[in-house]
């Protein structure tokens, strides 16, 4: 018994496959080849299915059911008088001093990716003054398939994110600099509400055919930046908040870090 690997899509190895299996079976070239054939495309149709199959499960968000009293626990809460003075306490309470104005404009401007026109963040500060940790607090507390977490994007993914839902959802950038390439995309899909492009592609006869990729809109879009000077035109699109880097609140972060770490 022989084990060995070949690539059916080179052509060196399925001739050296069709000569070697004719000699070993006794069969003509030709007949192998026409199997071999018949092989690969069976195998493209199957690779084709399993993708579709997996493009039909990522395009399906979880559903999320809440119980009657789950509900009813919202809805009081969203009805208090105080709703804004409870979330500070829970930002509190989950380690995020100060910065009362901004968590406050980064939650509503969190939850405003459910409106048709939401609100885009970009938190701007010097360099470890606690810009990603503002967002991420902010962005905790947000349902995790409600948000969508990119380090940095190229100039054409933007285009092909038909099959992520991103729809009434939260993108988050962690640097400005990281959307560079797609700050055109980003700004069009800030204000236009949806993407779409034409591109060129090959059927399954392997013939040239103009294919158009669509991505649903709108979305709230969050970003940070340590540049003092944004693209104006996202910058016409954004809110920018700005980290407080005072003495006060490094001692008081100082002081829930030694909380933290004390018996």
């Amino acid at each position: 018994l022989h084990v060995d690997l070949f690539d059916l899509y080179i052509a060196r190895h399925r001739a050296t496959f069709v000569n070697q299996a004719s000699l070993e079976i006794g069969e003509s070239e030709d007949t192998i080849k026409q199997d071999l054939g018949k092989i690969l495309l069976k195998l493209e149709c199957l690779l084709d299915e399993y993708h579709q199959n997996q493009l039909a499960c990522d395009d399906r968000s979880p559903e999320i059911e809440l119980s009657d009293d789950e509900k009813e626990e919202a809805l009081t809460f969203l009805k208090s008088p105080d709703l804004l003075d409870q979330l500070l306490m829970d930002y509190e309470k989950a380690g995020v001093v100060g910065e009362e104005s901004n968590k406050l404009v980064g939650y509503i401007a969190a939850v405003s990716r459910l409106l048709d026109s939401p609100l885009a963040i970009i938190i701007q500060s010097t360099s470890a003054a606690g810009k990603s940790t503002l967002m991420e607090s902010i962005l905790s507390f947000i349902p995790p398939e409600q948000k969508v977490a990119f380090s940095a994007m190229t100039g054409q993914s933007l285009f092909y994110m038909g099959q992520q839902d991103i729809k009434h959802k939260i993108l988050a950038i962690a640097e400005e600099e990281g959307i560079t390439q797609a700050s055109y995309a980003l700004k069009l899909l800030q204000s236009e509400g949806k993407l779409s492009i034409a591109s060129t592609g090959k059927d399954a006869q392997g013939q040239l055919v103009t294919e158009t990729y669509s991505v649903e809109g709108p979305v709230m879009l969050f970003l940070t930046t340590t540049a003092i000077d944004i693209d104006e035109e996202l910058l016409n699109r954004c809110l920018v908040l700005t980290v407080n880097e005072s003495r006060e609140q490094t001692e008081a972060i100082h002081v829930i870090q030694r909380q933290s770490q004390t018996l």
